[in-house]
C-alpha cells in the first residue's frame, strides 16, 4: 500500500470522529443563518449541519449533527471516494475487441468479434481534445424532466469509431460471423436515482438516444435531430409547432422494432428542447453502433446490424478472455470520470460505481460493491453505524447518514495524496455544475464553496404536489478568513408549496454557504 501524502497544513489525526461535547448544537448556529431555517416555508422541516475547520479539527457551526437524515446525491461523496480508494485517480478502463476464428488472406475474418466491456462509463463520447471528459451544468441524462439539459459537442460514438479503425487496421475486412458485446463483467442492476436506471457494464452514450426538437414558424412542423447517428433506427416525428403562447409538451416513445415515435408540440420562438430515450437492451445497441462503425471503416460484417444480441453466441468468459486482441480502446484517467459524476451528479454512473469496485475484487453483484464500501469507510474512521445506503446514487429509500458521518469521510478525504482530484470533481459555487446558479453572479461566496449537491422529492399525489425529502450540501470551503472548512448542510421534509420549488430551497442552501463564508 502507498504511503499516503498528507498536506502540510493539516494536523495529523488517528481518529475522525467530530466531538459535540464542548457546547449546546442551537448555540453553533449563527443568527442569520436561523433565520433561514426558522422561516415559515420550513415550519415543517428538519435541519441539519456541522462545519469543522479542516486545519484545527475544532468544529465552527453544529445542529443535529448526529441525526440521521437522507443525504440525496450527496451521497456520491461516498461512492465516489470509495471508487477513488479502490482504483486510483489514474485508473483507465480498457476496452478491447478480441476475434474467436482466424483471418484468411483475404482478409475475411472465420468467426466472430467480441467487445469485452469494461464498465468504462463514456467510452470516448465526452473525451475532449486535451484529454477531459466534458460536463454541461444540465446533464443529457436529467433531459426528460426539464429544459434544462445540454448536449456536450463530442461524438457519442468516438470510442467505437476507435475501436472500428483499429480494427480495420489489423486487415480484417470483412466479419464471416458475428459482432458479440460480453457484458459479464458484473451482474445486472438497476440504479437509485432518475434518469436511465440499467446499469450494466457497456455504456455508448449513456445508453441513450438524445433527441433535440427545435421550433419552426407556428403551424410548421419542428425540426427534429437525433443521435448517436444510426441508419438501423428509424425517427418517426410528429411534433407541431404552436404559437408562442402555446403549451410545450413533447413524448419519445419505443415503439419497438427499431422504430421511435417523437411526437407533441413547441412553442414558436422556444428554446430548443432536449430529450432522452433509453435503449431497450444495451447490448443489442451497442453491437448496433458498433456494426455501423466497422462499415464506416471498410470492414464488413454478414450478420445484420438492426437484430438483437445473440448472447447464446458468447464463448465462455474464461474463454474470451484469452481471444487475441484486435483493438483496445483506452479511458482518460478515473479522476474524470469521478468530476463528472459530481459536477452534474451523474445518477447512472454512480449507481455503477459499487459493481466496478465489486468486479474489481472478483466480485459481481450490487450488494457486494456496497459492503466493500462499508469496509472502506470503517477503515477510514467513519462511523458506518450511522449510515445507511442502498445504491451509490442517492435515491434509495434506504438512504440515510449523519451530518457528523459525512464530515468524517470529507476530513478523511483531506489527507489523501488524490486529495486535489476530488475536490475537483465537486460543483464549484456560482461556477459550473449543479451549484452554477445557487448564488448570484456578484456573490462573495462565489467560487469558495466546492461542494456535491442533492436533491430528492417524492410526489404528494394526496395534495397534488411534492415533498422534498432532501435538499444537500456537502463539501469544503474557505471562508473570508481564509480558513478551510469541511461541511455537511441538510434539510429534510419541506413541502414544496406556496411556491416553494427544489430551486428556492437550493438557493437558500447557497445563502447559507454565503452567510457561513463571511462569518468572523
Amino acid at each position: 500500500m502507498s504511503r499516503l501524502l498528507r498536506p502540510s497544513w493539516l494536523v495529523v489525526i488517528s481518529v475522525l470522529i467530530v466531538s459535540t461535547k464542548s457546547a449546546v448544537a442551537e448555540d453553533r448556529v449563527p443568527p442569520k443563518v436561523r433565520e433561514v431555517m426558522d422561516s415559515a416555508k420550513y415550519k415543517q422541516a428538519h435541519w441539519g449541519l456541522l462545519a469543522v475547520d479542516l486545519k484545527t479539527g475544532d468544529v465552527r457551526y453544529e445542529l443535529n449533527s448526529a441525526k440521521l437524515f437522507a443525504p440525496a446525491s450527496t451521497t456520491k461523496c461516498f461512492t465516489v471516494a470509495c471508487a477513488l480508494d479502490a482504483f486510483g485517480a489514474d485508473l483507465r478502463f480498457e476496452t478491447p475487441i478480441v476475434r474467436r476464428g482466424e483471418v484468411n488472406d483475404k482478409g475475411e475474418l472465420i468467426g466472430d468479434l467480441i467487445l469485452i466491456a469494461s464498465g468504462d462509463l463514456t467510452l470516448g463520447g465526452r473525451t475532449t481534445e486535451s484529454g477531459e471528459i466534458a460536463f454541461t451544468n444540465g446533464d443529457h441524462t436529467y433531459a426528460s424532466g426539464g429544459t434544462e439539459s445540454e448536449l456536450t459537442p463530442q461524438d457519442p460514438l468516438a470510442g467505437l469509431n476507435e475501436l472500428a479503425r483499429q480494427v480495420a487496421k489489423t486487415g480484417i475486412k470483412r466479419v464471416r460471423g458475428d459482432v458479440l458485446i460480453d457484458d459479464r463483467l458484473f451482474e445486472k442492476a438497476e440504479g437509485s436515482g432518475s434518469g436511465p436506471g440499467r446499469i450494466t457494464p457497456i455504456y455508448v452514450n449513456d445508453n441513450l438516444f438524445d433527441v433535440t426538437i427545435t421550433p419552426a414558424k407556428a403551424g410548421q412542423p419542428a425540426d427534429v435531430k437525433w443521435r448517436p447517428d444510426s441508419k438501423s433506427f428509424r425517427i418517426e416525428t410528429h411534433v407541431e409547432t404552436v404559437a408562442k403562447d402555446g403549451k410545450t409538451e413533447t413524448s419519445v416513445r419505443d415503439l419497438g422494432g427499431g422504430r421511435i415515435s417523437v411526437s407533441g408540440r413547441i412553442a414558436e420562438g422556444h428554446k430548443p428542447v432536449l430529450r432522452v430515450l433509453e435503449a431497450a437492451d444495451a447490448n443489442s445497441f451497442a453491437r448496433t453502433l458498433l456494426i455501423e462503425a466497422l462499415s464506416r471503416q471498410g470492414v464488413e460484417v454478414e450478420a445484420p446490424a438492426a437484430a438483437d444480441h445473440p448472447a447464446d453466441k458468447l464463448p465462455p468468459r474464461d474463454e474470451t478472455l484469452k481471444l487475441p486482441n484486435v483493438a483496445k480502446f483506452v479511458s482518460p484517467p478515473f479522476a474524470e470520470n469521478a468530476r463528472l459524476i459530481l459536477k452534474v451528479s451523474h445518477n447512472l454512473h454512480a449507481s455503477t460505481l459499487p459493481l466496478l469496485v465489486a468486479a474489481k475484487h472478483g466480485e459481481r453483484t450490487l450488494s457486494q460493491g456496497l459492503r466493500r464500501q462499508h469496509d472502506f469507510l470503517k477503515r477510514v474512521g467513519v462511523d458506518v453505524d450511522t449510515i445507511s445506503f442502498g445504491g451509490g446514487a442517492g435515491g434509495s429509500r434506504a438512504d440515510y447518514t449523519t451530518p457528523a458521518a459525512t464530515v468524517q469521510l470529507l476530513r478523511h478525504m483531506a489527507t489523501r495524496s488524490d486529495f486535489d482530484a476530488y475536490r475537483r470533481a465537486m460543483p464549484r459555487l456560482g461556477v459550473d455544475g449543479t451549484l452554477a446558479k445557487s448564488v448570484g453572479a456578484d456573490s462573495p461566496a462565489k467560487d469558495k464553496v466546492s461542494a456535491k449537491t442533492g436533491t430528492l422529492y417524492w410526489d404528494n399525489v394526496m395534495n397534488a404536489n411534492s415533498l422534498l425529502t432532501s435538499k444537500a450540501l456537502a463539501g469544503y470551503m474557505t471562508t473570508s478568513k481564509g480558513d478551510t472548512l469541511a461541511f455537511a448542510l441538510f434539510v429534510n421534509n419541506a413541502p414544496l408549496r406556496n411556491g416553494l420549488t427544489t430551486t428556492a430551497v437550493g438557493k437558500d442552501l447557497g445563502h447559507i454557504a454565503e452567510l457561513l463564508y463571511e462569518q468572523p
